[in-house]
């Protein structure tokens, strides 16, 4: 029997092969009753399409690229498994790049992949990134790009992201209602939108309760976690203006606050009420259990890789502009009740 071929398939429907590529890769733009057709002809006739000449003709590698800072923090892992969902209904593999927080890092990696190894990029950013450049190189050369969760107001990209600022409202109005009067903010970094729209959720809510911000209770940390131990023990063994409540953007900088406390004894919740954003299922094991915002980090990667292959196969249509927020949720446990 001869081998059925693309254009057999596309002369039988009278369509062109370019329409019936596009059908049977499930591609946005063809409509939902001639993927059906094409399909169904396809699976009577045993067509099986050949995947090296397809990728030749329209030069895909039939691989994404996800760059992000870090593989241990549970958020991201979670955001993996969502983008992972989408890449495999679509025939894609996946490849995981660590920036480790480091900007020379992050550009290594971009340059890498600016040499034509991948379809299109996930990226959530380093903290220590302040320069672009090699962002914008990406987009110059067209390549498809989503950025999640971390992101730069000033790239013109596509971005998924939660509602940092009403989750930072959120949880220092529930440190207030608690009763505390100082909160503490620590700050993974200063550059990152996420980190700042926390701050200033932080702020609004001091503001409503007609609290003024305190500067000294901005604790900007980074990625030194000796430096970071050395900033939070000097916050929490200050002689005058102690806080009593912690709000923390990052759950690293929350497992060191507990580890000060039971160094200098500092019980929790009972002297200090802690609550961070946080994706990890350890949260509700800690003693005591830990407070959270959780960010819905599945349906974040998900939507990440829908609209990153959607830019992948409608080319000409820009997404550049798009902005889609999730929102997130407020956990509370022993560590602020």
């Amino acid at each position: 029997m001869a081998t059925i071929t693309l254009k057999d398939l596309a002369s039988k429907l009278n369509l062109s092969t370019a329409t019936v590529s596009r059908a049977l890769r499930d591609s946005y733009d063809i409509g939902a009753e001639t993927k059906k057709r094409v399909k169904e002809l396809a699976k009577e006739l045993n067509f099986s399409p050949n995947p090296n000449a397809s990728n030749l003709r329209s030069q895909s590698t039939k691989t994404i690229a996800i760059v992000i800072p870090e593989i241990a923090n549970n958020f991201f892992a979670l955001a993996i498994n969502g983008i992972e969902e989408i890449a495999r209904e679509k025939g894609y593999h996946v490849l995981i790049y660590l920036s480790h927080e480091l900007h020379t890092k992050e550009v290594s990696i971009l340059q890498h992949l600016l040499n034509g190894r991948v379809d299109g990029v996930l990226m959530s950013m380093a903290s220590e990134t302040e320069n672009i450049d090699h962002i914008n190189e990406l987009i110059k050369n067209k390549i498809p790009l989503v950025f999640f969760d971390r992101v730069r107001e000033d790239i013109d990209a596509a971005k998924i992201v939660t509602d940092d600022r009403f989750g930072g409202f959120s949880a220092t109005k529930h440190l207030l209602e608690r009763g505390c009067k100082k909160i503490a903010y620590l700050s993974l970094s200063s550059r990152l939108k996420n980190s700042i729209d926390r701050f200033n959720g932080y702020k609004d809510a001091l503001i409503e309760s007609a609290l003024e911000f305190d500067s000294d209770n901005f604790i900007d940390c980074g990625n030194d976690n000796k430096h970071n131990f050395s900033l939070i023990y000097k916050l929490l063994t200050r002689k005058n203006n102690k806080v009593d409540g912690i709000f923390s953007a990052s759950e690293n900088l929350v497992l060191l606050t507990y580890q000060i406390c039971k160094e200098l004894n500092i019980k929790v919740p009972q002297q200090l009420k802690v609550i961070t954003f946080s994706n990890s299922p350890t949260s509700s094991f800690l003693s005591p259990s830990l407070s959270t915002i959780t960010q819905p980090a599945y349906d974040i990667g998900k939507e990440a890789a829908s609209l990153l292959f959607k830019s992948i196969e409608k080319k000409k249509v820009d997404y550049s502009d798009v902005v889609k927020v999730l929102k997130s949720n407020l956990l509370i446990r022993n560590s602020s009740s």
